[in-house]
């Protein structure tokens, strides 16, 4: 009977054990703060010629639930400041957008993509949720 009361007392400390190391960790996780996954990758040559065409893509993804998204590239060179050359469609989840242009002359095209998030279609408030590192397209 010794025995018994033993290994009764062990397992009564081993459930202890796991019941408190299961409290702290629900406790560690609820104060762990949320962060949204999402981000936008943009692509584009890094030199072009004049007069010919300069290829940029962009992708963008949030998952922040009920937001429909729209990708917008934005373009700053000579001096004019950054201004929207192409948007996509407003979508649910993936947004994709594609912008072929050409230059006139030489000199530094810099572009960048920015992901809003939209409650409708129709949103004239969007969110701004992320943004791409500026690509730079020289220009010879």
């Amino acid at each position: 009977m010794t025995r018994t009361k033993k290994t009764g007392m062990k397992a009564r400390g081993g459930r202890v054990a796991v019941i408190g190391a299961m409290g702290l960790a629900s406790v560690a996780l609820a104060a762990a703060p949320a962060f949204a996954k999402g981000g936008v990758d943009i692509t584009a040559p890094s030199t072009g010629q004049v007069g010919k065409t300069i290829t940029v893509k962009a992708h963008g993804d949030d998952d922040s639930a009920g937001y429909l998204h729209q990708l917008c590239l934005e373009e700053n060179g000579f001096g004019e400041g950054w201004h929207q050359e192409n948007c996509s469609a407003v979508v649910k989840g993936d947004a994709q957008v594609t912008a072929n242009g050409t230059s006139a002359r030489r000199g530094d095209l810099r572009f960048r993509a920015v992901l809003y998030g939209l409650t409708s279609k129709n949103d004239q408030k969007p969110v701004r949720l992320h943004a791409s590192d500026v690509v730079t397209v020289r220009v010879r």
